[in-house]
């Protein structure tokens, strides 16, 4: 009898581990797996591309958002920045005379740079006032958010930037060998990050500084640096974003990235990643985001309304906090 109960709680733990590991595949493995029985348009190849099409915007903000989040902070900015490096960067690339500035159109690579460079001074500023200042993230970004929104209607006078150029919508509208050219930026810069978090000093420090900033203080790490630098990351990849998401549409739009910053949040929580810090991996975001999309592309092959899209992706975030707060009052 002892040994049988000791073995049906060796199988609860092991169930408990695997169900804490691989719980979100499983779940996201589920819903394509419902939506494919559901309707007869999920597992095409047009759709599955559409889907990590979609996947793609809010993929890149959710790898930024990561970095962010393992060192216990948070950004709501990312969303405003992503409308303010996009008119940015248009403004640089389009043809028409009206929105253009400094002589533009340019060739791809100065707006392209622009825009970067715009994502990663927001990410500074953010990153400045919260390792140097100690004021908290949420305030910070928070911050940025109307500020950069502000920006973004004062540098445009509220007006989109229309008539890009071929070559910067290249980034969004091109392909190579079939395979649309965000989902390839979004896959590179997933690579790059889990590089960076898994095989890096630096990816070690992350987590260090989330897991534990005063042992991390203690063991030499300059923890105002790693938070600095999350923040830069956030930012850099809101701006790549920002221009991706112009580029697709032909022009950039002032009310561009409204609650992107949410959609970004969601994929990290939903993906593992602990808000208390420390504790989390990008592979878990990448599920995540695919997991929202999948959710979204099936309920839209429904006809679903968008409204109920809202309700279940609330549902979803809630539900991943309560999982990341169970599983640190059972540790």
């Amino acid at each position: 009898m002892a040994e049988a109960a000791s073995q049906n709680r060796d199988f609860k733990a092991l169930a408990a581990e695997y169900g804490q590991k691989y719980g979100i595949l499983m779940a996201l493995i589920l819903v394509c797996v419902l939506l494919t029985f559901a309707n007869e348009y999920f597992l095409t190849t047009r759709n599955i591309l559409n889907v990590l099409r979609q996947t793609s915007i809010n993929g890149i903000l959710a790898i930024g958002m990561t970095f962010v989040i393992l060192t216990r902070g948070i950004d709501l900015s990312v969303g405003s920045v992503v409308a303010l490096a996009g008119v940015v960067s248009a403004s640089l690339a389009t043809t028409s005379t009206t929105a253009a500035v400094l002589g533009a159109p340019y060739f791809a690579a100065i707006p392209l740079a622009a825009g970067v460079a715009v994502g990663l001074a927001c990410g500074w500023v953010n990153g400045v006032i919260v390792a140097r200042f100690n004021v908290p993230a949420f305030v910070t970004t928070l911050g940025m958010l109307s500020a950069a929104r502000g920006m973004t209607l004062l540098y445009t006078g509220g007006k989109p930037v229309p008539a890009l150029t071929d070559g910067f919508r290249y980034i969004g509208t091109g392909s190579i060998l079939g395979i649309p050219m965000p989902i390839i930026l979004f896959a590179v810069i997933f690579l790059a990050a889990l590089f960076v978090l898994s095989a890096t000093r630096f990816g070690r420090t992350v987590y260090a500084v989330g897991g534990n900033p005063h042992a991390a203080r203690v063991s030499g790490i300059n923890i105002r640096r790693v938070r600095l630098t999350v923040y830069v990351i956030s930012g850099a990849l809101a701006g790549i974003a920002g221009m991706i998401l112009a580029a697709r549409t032909g022009s950039a739009l002032t009310q561009a990235g409204i609650a992107y910053e949410l959609d970004a949040i969601a994929a990290v929580v939903i993906g593992g990643t602990s808000l208390s810090g420390g504790v989390g991996k990008v592979t878990g975001t990448l599920i995540g985001a695919l997991l929202i999309a999948v959710v979204n592309n099936g309920l839209d092959l429904m006809g679903v309304e968008s409204y109920y899209q809202q309700v279940i992706k609330g549902a979803l975030i809630v539900a991943a906090v309560m999982l990341d707060q169970a599983r640190h009052k059972a540790e």
